[in-house]
């Protein structure tokens, strides 16, 4: 009985990831799948802009924790313009992986989330580094790095995960996670 628990358990954990990185992150949140998501989840991350921090359960019993989503979703705001937006549940989720990928509770550092329009197409007219139709602009993208973690380590994981896009800026000391189809590529 407990073995048919633990594989029905993997099954479901393996189908949630997949949903991810089939590009239906934005329905994942309500998907009955997602619902039998197992414990809790927390997320710990600080704006490097804005210097906040926040470490919540975003994830219990199944549901998304709506408060500590709005928190995080406000940590990840545009900072230029002081503008947030509802982030793709999915994001929380993926980092979420990541960090068990890593062995456990991390802190992420956040370079950048949520980048409003206008943010985005300034940051393009100064680097061309930065996409005309980033993901940013959607809520379903975040640029990080992991206190006391390698890059090339947090890169390596975040490639195994195969949960959407992931960019590797080695000179810039970031890596880009997404939300949409799975795909990699190397920045500076």
């Amino acid at each position: 009985m407990l073995d048919r628990k633990m594989k029905r358990r993997s099954l479901l954990l393996g189908l949630s990831a997949g949903l991810i990185g089939l590009g239906i992150p934005k329905s994942f949140a309500s998907s009955s799948i997602a619902r039998e998501l197992p414990g809790e989840r927390f997320l710990s991350m600080t704006s490097l802009h804005t210097n906040e921090s926040c470490e919540v359960c975003f994830w219990k019993d199944g549901q998304f924790q709506e408060k500590e989503v709005k928190q995080l979703d406000s940590l990840l705001r545009d900072f230029r313009r002081n503008e947030a937006t509802d982030m793709d549940k999915a994001l929380y989720m993926q980092m979420a992986l990541l960090q068990e990928r890593l062995g456990g509770n991390v802190k992420f550092d956040i370079i950048s989330g949520y980048r409003s329009p206008a943010t985005n197409e300034m940051l393009r007219s100064k680097s061309g580094g930065v996409a005309k139709k980033s993901f940013h602009m959607t809520g379903q993208a975040i640029d990080l790095r992991v206190q006391g973690y390698d890059l090339a380590k947090v890169h390596r994981a975040a490639l195994e995960l195969k949960l959407g896009g992931v960019g590797y800026y080695p000179r810039s000391g970031f890596i880009h996670l997404d939300t949409a189809r799975v795909r990699n590529w190397r920045g500076s």
